[in-house]
């Protein structure tokens, strides 16, 4: 094999290897890698698809449960929901490509996450998505919205799945590295689940799907470092998608799996063809030789590094049975999607890779998985904040305060967003979480059960205090599927932080994962998949820490559910929770006093579990028309919610000993609903809530078309709207 690039240490270095690094692989490889080797080191120990820096952590997430049929390691989580059903879900972060080029980083993350899960047997059938951007009058947030938003809705319209919901929050933190988090819900047989470990020596590999190009070349390495003021000149890394493909990918590969075809099946996500290659290779405990002349290629003259790093979408590897490759050949064929056959399992445990009639790549595939770095970076504990007092803060006007509040950036509608993605194609949604709700309903189609989807997380929690912010983010998520009457089962999660190389960024998820992985075990609720995203920064400015959740529960009867929307004239509206009046790092610390400070509120996890399962029975019992928790904003604000998404005017009242009124309506303290019940229902659950030790308060009455209380609240449910509507169509006009 001859050397055509002297491997320099400049050379090393722009790999996004360490010296170290690269020491170890001349140890591995025993000789100086050539260029294509060295690219494939490069990405496959990249941060992207390493996990060096956080993989000792993540193990300790609780990642088993009694519906978990396949935790993380492979490209989706797997759940049990009954009846021969399993439903494969996952999230995953194109953060900097969405920040370079937004509607192509945004449409290709969609993409990249429903391969995930139709790799996987499954038929996608939600979409959401969790959305981050920076300050609403930076020069960039506007364009970078537009782009986002359309590069969403373009890609999962086209496809024809359903986005049923999500979050957007506006913080300065993210000015320099936006964050688009995509999460993909599917349904498959539970015995029809297909998984990633090339099993077997001379089967044959296939490609199919697109051509391969240049589109995406280093986008994992890009992925795995932080920005700069020249991040732009990064453009064309990021890959270009074709959603029209993807459907043909989706219906192929749905075809062939109906068959015994396929041994083994894995999307080209990042890192491409080597990435699927080495995995599926490594899980399968062989070796994998590929000719590179096979490949389908749309550019002339591609070399073999470009080949094994190009991230161009819409691309599958499988290995197939031998004797079923004419199958193969026929069915890919037929949906007119390139297909070839370029190589055949080995029993060497080597990746070798042959072009022009040379071989350009001979190393051994373990030490490129195994052996990847696995870093113990140093930490350091986020300082604790003093805790404020409620009764510090004034609040003299409260008309003004929640109208300012329903206007801001966090809590105003997100209508102009929704509304440009498609929520009721495949005709199964029967309920989306954008307009208000906390978890979005999809039936699964011919039954009368359903999955309850949601995501959240709070980052200002996470940034005050990541222990508690952990904890509250996959509380949260519980909370959301509770008040549709979901039973939670599992969650995915997308933790996006700063580089880890920084000690009080590395504490920032530790804290975070070791809150989260309590919460998880308190309401046996696993981890199942998820994704890591770090450095992301710019200049040396870390996001807020963002450790975003995608929570998974089962509706299992269709006539036991509730939402947002169902308060009725004459109906009582009951607190279910304590309220202490929490207010440091809330939303009206920032939007009102224009602070951001405090602890945020703490989580009792135990307090969490008994008041969720009460909901639940009530839910059950027939006994809500609708349910809400309280959380952004507190109580007030989860209140006109409920009012607006109901068309009911409210009344409202503040018990006696309830504190400083800035606490009671805005704080927000953890573990707390808000119950729109009949009022013969009243009495009936608080004799049982106080039995079982949960405060149950009556604090309101709906009817009429106003919000009033004796403490001065008296507004127009209409002017209410008007504001709440306005604030992304004012930004975005």
């Amino acid at each position: 094999m001859t050397q055509a690039v002297e491997i320099t240490p400049e050379i090393v270095a722009e790999h996004g290897l360490s010296p170290d690094e690269y020491q170890i692989i001349l140890d591995r490889v025993g000789r100086t890698p050539n260029m294509t080797e060295l690219g494939i080191f490069s990405v496959m120990w990249s941060e992207h698809c390493s996990y060096k820096s956080s993989r000792r952590h993540l193990g300790k997430f609780l990642t088993t449960g009694a519906r978990v049929i396949q935790g993380p390691g492979e490209n989706a989580g797997v759940i049990d929901i009954d009846d021969g059903d399993a439903i494969i879900f996952k999230m995953e972060s194109h953060n900097h490509p969405s920040y370079i080029e937004p509607y192509q980083g945004a449409a290709t993350g969609v993409g990249g996450i429903m391969r995930d899960v139709f790799t996987m047997g499954a038929r996608p059938i939600a979409l959401m998505n969790a959305l981050r951007f920076g300050d609403p009058s930076h020069p960039k947030t506007k364009s970078l919205v537009d782009g986002v938003v359309a590069g969403i809705g373009g890609y999962g319209n086209c496809v024809g799945v359903p986005t049923v919901g999500g979050e957007t929050n506006f913080h300065k933190g993210y000015n320099g590295n936006i964050l688009v988090n995509a999460m993909c819900v599917g349904l498959a047989k539970a015995d029809k689940v297909f998984y990633s470990a090339a099993k077997g020596v001379g089967n044959p590999i296939f490609y199919v799907g697109s051509k391969t190009g240049r589109d995406g070349i280093h986008g994992a390495t890009m992925a795995s470092a932080e920005f700069d003021d020249d991040s732009d000149e990064k453009r064309p890394t990021v890959q270009v998608g074709d959603p029209f493909t993807e459907k043909l990918l989706i219906e192929a590969c749905m075809e062939l799996m109906a068959t015994d075809a396929i041994i083994a099946i894995q999307d080209m996500g990042a890192a491409g063809l080597t990435s699927s290659s080495v995995e599926m290779a490594d899980k399968g405990g062989v070796g994998i030789e590929l000719n590179l002349d096979d490949v389908p290629q749309r550019e002339e003259n591609m070399t073999a590094y470009e080949m094994m790093l190009s991230e161009s979408q819409e691309r599958m590897l499988m290995v197939i049975q031998p004797g079923k490759e004419q199958l193969a050949f026929d069915v890919f064929n037929k949906w007119e999607l390139d297909v070839a056959q370029i190589g055949h399992t080995t029993d060497t445990g080597r990746l070798v890779l042959n072009h022009g009639g040379h071989v350009v790549c001979d190393i051994p595939i373990s030490p490129l998985a195994d052996d990847a770095p696995n870093y113990d970076r140093p930490y350091v504990s986020t300082p604790e904040r003093d805790v404020l007092k409620a009764e510090n803060f004034a609040l003299t006007d409260l008309n003004s305060a929640l109208m300012k509040m329903m206007g801001s950036s966090d809590l105003s509608s997100r209508r102009w967003i929704w509304e440009q993605y498609d929520r009721h194609v495949m005709t199964d949604t029967v309920d989306s979480s954008q307009s208000g709700g906390d978890a979005a309903i999809v039936r699964i189609h011919g039954s009368n059960k359903a999955v309850a989807i949601t995501t959240d997380v709070t980052p200002r929690y996470c940034y005050a205090d990541p222990y508690e912010g952990g904890k509250q983010c996959v509380a949260e998520t519980w909370r959301n599927l509770t008040c549709v009457g979901a039973d939670p089962i599992a969650i995915t999660d997308c933790l996006n932080f700063g580089n880890p190389e920084r000690p009080e960024i590395m504490g920032q998820f530790v804290g975070c994962i070791e809150g989260m992985n309590e919460a998880c075990r308190a309401f046996d609720y696993p981890v199942v998949s998820g994704n890591v995203s770090l450095y992301n920064e710019t200049n040396g400015q870390a996001i807020p820490p963002t450790p975003a959740v995608g929570g998974v529960g089962l509706i299992p009867n269709l006539d036991f559910y509730t939402t947002v929307s169902g308060a009725k004239n004459g109906d009582a509206l009951l607190l279910l929770g304590e309220t202490k009046g929490h207010i440091g790092a809330s939303l009206f610390l920032r939007e009102i006093s224009n602070r951001e400070e405090g602890t945020p509120p703490p989580v009792d996890l135990k307090m969490e579990k008994r008041h969720g399962d009460y909901v639940r029975r009530l839910i059950r019992d027939r006994r809500i028309h609708a349910a809400h928790d309280c959380s952004d904003g507190g109580m007030l604000v989860a209140a006109t919610e409920i009012a607006l998404s109901s068309a009911q005017g409210l009344h409202l009242t503040r018990p006696a000993g309830s504190g400083a009124m800035s606490g009671w309506y805005f704080g927000e303290d953890q573990a707390r609903y808000l119950l729109a019940v009949d009022p013969n229902s009243v009495n009936p659950i608080k004799s049982t809530a106080e039995g079982l030790g949960i405060p149950v308060t009556q604090i309101g009455t709906f009817g009429g078309d106003k919000l009033t209380c004796e403490d001065g609240l008296d507004l127009e449910l209409s002017k209410l709207r008007a504001t709440y509507e306005a604030w992304l169509p004012d930004l975005m006009s």
